[in-house]
């Protein structure tokens, strides 16, 4: 009997501790179970981190200070941001390298590091669609008297004038298309800035008539419209960086002539054309026509006056 009695007081202490030992063994199972939370950390201090920056950032934005960063992924850069920030730099004015730099700098600072915003892409080989993030509308085309359109596209050279009161401003989807080649510029290290847009006919009046002054009427005309006769007037025209040759084979100016098409673009007087477009080469200087049109013409080797079968001289 007592021995009975013992057996079933061992397997009673048996149970209770194996009872026991599974509690603990499960516990510690919860434990080790839970998932290793990352969470989105600011740095300020990039170089710091064990994640690599993103690769594809400006040139002048190197340092990514401020980035936001994933523990585990490295972020890709807000198109969004980036284009709302540049778009204020040259709002207010900048063609400033420096001043550029701090912009740059400063949009990638607010990026989300979960971004999924589309970027361009390197090259195409045909025109972009409505869906595509570099299609650039037609632009604005309005019922002024004195306008010459031909094919959509508003034509301003030596043969071609526009009135004394037209008075655009500088085009929105022209700019719009503008920022995002200035953002994907910089995202390969290059800085592209905006020097001049729209000029009414009263200031390019001005500047006309100073350079006449300084060379005379004959070379002055190689380089400067008459009022009326200027492309920026039209305010589909932009010059960037440097308005001289020194911007001539800059890598800027090399990417600029093969790659603004892409954004609507087209190098407007382009080296060996003088003769054609009445105008010295300007590397710096962009006509904005949209994509539809851009893409072909540049294709096509041709300048707007032989893509269109027009002349450019003062008639």
């Amino acid at each position: 009997m007592k021995r009975n009695i013992s057996i079933a007081a061992a397997a009673l202490t048996a149970v209770l501790s194996f009872t026991a030992c599974g509690r603990v063994t499960g516990t510690n199972e919860e434990v080790s179970a839970l998932p290793v939370v990352t969470t989105n950390t600011a740095s300020t201090e990039a170089a710091s981190t064990t994640t690599a920056a993103p690769s594809a950032v400006t040139a002048t934005t190197s340092a990514a200070e401020g980035s936001s960063e994933e523990t585990t992924t490295a972020a890709a850069p807000d198109a969004a941001n980036t284009e709302a920030t540049t778009a204020a730099s040259v709002a207010a004015g900048g063609g400033d390298q420096s001043s550029n730099s701090g912009s740059a700098g400063s949009s990638n600072s607010g990026s989300g590091s979960g971004s999924t915003q589309q970027s361009a892409p390197a090259s195409r080989d045909h025109a972009p669609s409505p869906e595509d993030y570099n299609y650039g509308p037609a632009p604005t085309q309005y019922s002024n008297d004195g306008l010459t359109y031909i094919q959509g596209v508003l034509i301003a050279n030596k043969s071609y004038s526009l009135p004394a009161d037209f008075n655009p401003g500088l085009d929105p989807t022209c700019q719009n298309q503008f920022y995002k080649l200035q953002s994907d510029a910089a995202a390969q290290g290059l800085n592209i800035w905006l020097s001049s847009g729209f000029r009414s006919y009263d200031y390019q009046n001005q500047i006309y008539n100073n350079y006449v002054a300084r060379d005379g009427q004959a070379a002055a005309d190689t380089y400067s419209a008459r009022p009326g006769h200027s492309e920026h007037q039209s305010g589909l025209a932009i010059d960037v960086n440097q308005i001289d040759d020194s911007f001539i084979g800059t890598p800027e100016a090399i990417w600029l002539e093969n790659h603004c098409h892409e954004y609507g673009f087209i190098l407007r007087y382009p080296q060996g054309k003088q003769d054609i477009t009445g105008y010295k080469y300007e590397s710096w200087h962009i006509r904005y026509v949209g994509t539809d049109m851009s893409y072909p013409i540049h294709d096509s080797g041709l300048t707007l006056e032989e893509y269109f079968g027009i002349d450019s001289y003062y008639h």
